[in-house]
């Protein structure tokens, strides 16, 4: 499994130039995902030369492979390096000994290890081949000659933007492989801490958030989304410095701390940007674009630092990965100071005088929801769609690992490199959302679609687990299962943060983002509680049923979207 061979259909155009790019990128993805890819080579009828590259760590490709990889090549497949094919069919049979899908995979497969490595290449080649494809292949739109180049206030602003939030998210990234291990190793009163005192440590930041979340994003709209923003980051460094402690109380505060500040995390910087966008000039119009390329941009940020973190618990034990957090959050706390300027809720007008409301109310902000359906609607998607994400992440290493010791004779499961191809399905999802901003597909269609896939996706998932080896190859469908809802998680954040930015008014938009996580945590913790009674098919189910509710209500916003839109048609 460490050979990739692309094969390009013989009527797409194609030169070795072009070639050669795309090697360069896929090599660059196969190494921050750590894939255990040698060689690299492009076939095609067309071809009168086939070029085996080399992948290096350092993602460059060399003109010619080693001897040895052309050996392994030559050894799978009758084409010698930087000589005709002896064969003309040859891109044919390459093309279908490729075919087969995730059963075909594992039936070769003589380890997970290999298994999910071999998961990995095919996810990276395929979102780097869609990026080709739109790049390269050129799409036959007549209107494309005519589009008007990005402004260079909106550059301007997706770079800041995306500068200070890949940084933050890059610290929130490096302290989660190691939750469960920096709290377990503490020892209190000579006694090491239990799985209950765990658990409640982690139920103390899932209350703060839903507790303080309304509150910390009121003071968010009201202060300045760039404050919230520097606040987040104060508070889990804070949480962050507390793991070197063993006092309980201290731990506690810790979680305290880092439970309001995931609150900002996820309301601040976006406020912060819509805001900017709706100030600057076509800034609205790129909101989409922007919120693509964050989440894409994160699934690799979230793999490096799944290696950073690994790195720095081999250093400095388990609380080595919260310390890095803290540069990091340091570092991206530094670019928004000097490169964000503030801005705060726009005011607006009370319904009794006409005038100005300077500091609205979490009151204000529920009335807002209440008398607004497709808020209301807005906010049930974002709810349902992250507790079943939640439950899914407590959820997932039971079920894979269980499943993997049934297909492999006991073997251990590769939480890293599972890990990893979660990362690079979510990239795929992120890639796919671009393409259809790009056709101008509406974010409710794309959105709907997202939500039946993953429904879907979870239900297989569910079934698989609970059928109890009524699946032919349960192993295979869980993991298809696992990979179609991750990537359905890399569509969702672009999504539900375009269709914030469209229907929560700017005046409300950090403490209502908050609101909506009140039964989104309710519903995490009420699963966590009853976890034992639940079972991981039970966890699963509940999840399954929250994205079958999702997407009533993403559905039901499509019809009213819709429909005001055919009355504003007929209006004008």
């Amino acid at each position: 499994p460490n050979s990739v061979i692309i094969v390009i259909p013989p009527y797409i155009k194609h030169s070795h130039r072009v070639m050669k790019k795309f090697a360069t990128k896929f090599a660059f993805m196969c190494f921050f995902s750590m894939a255990n890819v040698e060689t690299l080579a492009f076939a095609s009828p067309s071809f009168n030369n086939v070029k085996f590259h080399t992948v290096h760590q350092h993602a460059s490709i060399s003109k010619h492979a080693r001897s040895r990889n052309a050996d392994v090549a030559h050894s799978n497949f009758p084409l010698h390096r930087g000589k005709e094919s002896s064969n003309p069919g040859t891109a044919m049979q390459m093309s279908l000994s490729l075919r087969g899908g995730s059963a075909a995979l594992i039936s070769a497969a003589s380890n997970p290890t290999t298994l999910f490595n071999t998961n990995l290449m095919v996810l990276a080649a395929t979102t780097a081949l869609i990026r080709m494809a739109d790049k390269f292949l050129g799409r036959k739109d007549s209107s494309s000659s005519e589009e008007t180049p990005k402004p260079a206030a909106v550059k301007s602003l997706q770079i800041r933007f995306l500068a200070v939030f890949w940084l933050l998210r890059c610290a929130d990234w490096l302290q989660g492989p190691y939750f469960y291990e920096v709290y377990s190793s503490k020892i209190f009163n000579g006694v090491p801490a239990s799985l209950a005192v765990v658990s409640r440590l982690f139920l103390t930041g899932f209350a703060s958030t839903a507790l303080f979340g309304p509150l910390v994003g009121r003071a968010s709209d009201n202060r300045g989304r760039k404050r919230g923003t520097l606040a987040f980051a104060l508070l889990y460094s804070l949480g962050a410095a507390s793991t070197k402690s063993s006092i309980l109380g201290v731990l506690l505060l810790g979680r305290l701390c880092s439970g309001i500040g995931t609150s900002l995390l996820f309301s601040a910087p976006e406020a912060w940007l819509v805001g900017e966008a709706t100030s600057t000039e076509d800034g609205g119009k790129y909101l989409g674009e922007t919120f693509g390329m964050a989440y894409a941009g994160d699934s690799l940020v979230a793999i490096i630092a799944g290696q950073l973190a690994s790195a720095a618990a081999g250093a400095r034990g388990p609380s080595g990965p919260f310390e890095l957090s803290i540069g990091f959050l340091a570092a991206g706390a530094l670019l928004a100071a000097f490169l964000w300027k503030e801005n705060k809720a726009s005011p607006q007008q009370t319904s009794d005088s006409g005038k100005e409301s300077k500091e609205p109310t979490i009151r204000d902000a529920m009335k807002v929801v209440t008398a607004d359906p497709k808020i209301m609607l807005v906010g049930a998607v974002q709810s349902l769609f992250e507790a079943a994400m939640y439950i899914f992440v407590l959820q997932w290493p039971p079920a894979i690992s269980s499943a993997i010791a049934d297909a492999f004779a006991g073997s251990g499961t590769p939480y890293g490199t599972v890990f990893s191809c979660f990362m690079a399905s979510c990239l795929l999802g992120s890639t796919i959302f671009g393409q259809a901003v790009k056709r101008n597909v509406s974010t409710e269609s794309f959105t709907s679609f997202m939500l039946v896939l993953a429904t879907i996706s979870m239900g297989v998932a569910t079934l698989t687990i609970s059928s109890g080896g009524a699946f032919a190859m349960p192993l295979a469908a869980m993991v298809a299962a696992f990979f179609g809802f991750e990537a359905c998680v890399g569509m969702y954040f672009p999504s539900i943060g375009t269709l914030r930015s469209k229907y929560i008014p700017d005046s409300h938009r950090s403490v209502i983002m908050n609101l909506f996580g009140i039964p989104l945590n309710a519903l995490v913790v009420s699963v966590f509680l009853s976890i034992k009674k639940l079972g991981v098919s039970g966890a699963l189910s509940v999840s399954t049923g929250a994205l079958a509710l999702a997407t009533l209500s993403m559905l039901k916003l499509k019809t009213i979207a819709k429909a005001e839109q055919q009355l504003a048609i007929q209006e004008g």
